[in-house]
């Protein structure tokens, strides 16, 4: 399954020993773009990880499989993340930046305001 929202939180790193040994898991939170906005906790594991690098605050397509376990009677859902990928559309806060430095500095322009 895919979904594209808005990659708003990193969640802390998690580490354990299993019988297979060390173990990795990072969690993070989607913020759909629809008309009712729903956030959704993925997580990734392993060296999935580092596809995390650089999108907190872009628009992202996530990839994910639904997997759920049952434990003392109780049913236990995780959306497990597979592949995150960048839209192509989407700015940093630091270009945002940038482009209202540039428009700052045109406003400043007298030369080429127009007599009317």
């Amino acid at each position: 399954m895919e979904i594209q929202g808005k990659l708003i939180k990193i969640l802390p790193l998690q580490t354990g020993e299993g019988k297979n040994g060390t173990w990795k898991k990072q969690e993070f939170i989607l913020e759909t773009d629809t008309a009712y906005p729903k956030k959704i906790c993925f997580s990734l594991w392993g060296d999935k990880l580092n596809m995390l690098q650089g999108a907190e605050g872009q628009s992202v397509t996530v990839g994910f499989d639904l997997e759920s376990r049952e434990y003392n009677g109780r049913w236990f859902t995780e959306a497990k993340a597979w592949k995150i990928e960048i839209l192509s559309g989407s700015k940093s806060p630091d270009n945002e930046k940038e482009d209202l430095d540039w428009l700052d500095s045109q406003q400043g322009d007298t030369e080429t305001d127009l007599p009317f």
